[in-house]
């Protein structure tokens, strides 16, 4: 059985003449799209899975915003991971409502 992390990720694509918020919102749909657990925060997304499917979604997500016209994207990670056993959002939210 493979453990289960939880990722943050902030996306950070960059366009020379263009709406950023656009490519924003097509890298959210990459993620909704891909069956990971998620949610949405302010300022980045957290994900939960195992660590080849979530950098695989980072690299979809790459991938969509230079499909979208981002001459670069910057993606600011942060990983939480046990030595051993799973991870989970809820158990790292719950105790605040989330």
């Amino acid at each position: 059985m493979t453990q289960t992390i939880i990722m943050a990720i902030q996306v950070l694509p960059r366009i020379k003449d263009g709406n950023t918020s656009v490519l924003i919102d097509k890298a959210i749909k990459e993620i909704k799209q891909s069956g990971v657990k998620y949610r949405i925060g302010p300022f980045e997304t957290v994900m939960e899975g195992n660590y080849e499917k979530l950098m695989q979604v980072i690299e979809q997500v790459q991938q969509t915003c230079f499909n979208a016209g981002a001459d670069k994207v910057l993606v600011i990670a942060k990983i939480e991971r046990r030595k051993e056993g799973d991870i989970t959002i809820e158990e790292v939210m719950g105790k605040y409502g989330g």
